[in-house]
């Protein structure tokens, strides 16, 4: 899955226009129980989820050459499990759309209003897609 993760954060870089810098993230794959805890800490939210991101940086417009500290993704390996059964596709398929979504959220993206989730929900169709190529 590295060398899956890693090519989805290229294109969407490339997607984004920001491949002339390099990105450094952590990422936690996780349970139900923990990604659950963090989300009530965090968003007051207790209930377990399937990804959550933690963004460091805001705007990403002023850097170019640089390698950028992100943030955070947690991923739910339980609920990622769940959500590809339901949908009916793999694991793999799961997970990387989970990383992905979380990826963009760490570079700026946000999906609060329908019109910004439209937009990301492109975004990652269209990075999903260039990623299978």
């Amino acid at each position: 899955m590295a060398g899956r993760w890693l090519r989805l954060s290229q294109i969407a870089l490339k997607e984004l226009n920001q491949n002339n810098n390099t990105l450094e993230l952590s990422l936690l794959l996780t349970d139900n129980q923990t990604i659950r805890r963090l989300n009530a800490n965090w968003r007051n939210k207790d209930r377990a989820t399937d990804v959550l991101s933690f963004p460091i940086l805001e705007n990403f417009t002023n850097y170019r050459n640089e390698t950028l500290l992100v943030g955070d993704i947690v991923i739910s390996g339980e609920k990622a499990k769940e959500q590809a059964t339901y949908h009916g596709h793999s694991l793999r398929r799961e997970l990387s759309f989970l990383f992905l979504h979380g990826l963009l959220h760490l570079l700026g993206h946000d999906h609060e209003t329908e019109a910004e989730e439209a937009v990301m929900r492109a975004k990652q169709r269209e990075i999903l897609k260039a990623s299978n190529k």
